[in-house]
């Protein structure tokens, strides 16, 4: 059963949200080693949850993104449209990381979808 195991979070200014965030609930960044700006965040271990990242707000993106982990990105796009839904971004490489679409349910709610695979690029 796919599950959420990441969220992004759109900023304006990367160095002040990271601030909040440490400060309020002692996250901590990193600035991650990929083809873009991106930073992620570490939310502990301490209690059941999962980590995510930051990244530069693309023009009209509000709001957290969860991303739900799948075992195709092309499956399961088909599988979002078949019930309504939408694909706002198509499926494209994340470099060494995975097949990744940006995908809205029935209510307005934007979601992700990502494919594992290292040889992505």
């Amino acid at each position: 059963m796919p599950r959420i195991s990441h969220f992004d979070i759109p900023v304006d200014d990367p160095k002040r949200a990271q601030n909040f965030y440490a400060e309020v609930f002692d996250w901590k960044f990193e600035k991650w080693d990929g083809p873009m700006d991106y930073w992620m965040a570490k939310t502990g271990t301490d209690e059941p949850g999962i980590d995510g990242g930051m990244s530069k707000r693309m023009p009209g993106q509000m709001g957290m993104t969860n991303t739900i982990s799948v075992t195709s990105t092309e499956e399961f796009s088909k599988k979002v449209t078949e019930n309504g839904g939408q694909i706002i971004i198509p499926k494209m490489a994340i470099a060494k990381v995975g097949w990744f679409a940006q995908c809205m349910d029935t209510e307005g709610n934007m979601f992700g979808i990502i494919e594992m695979d290292e040889k992505a690029a």
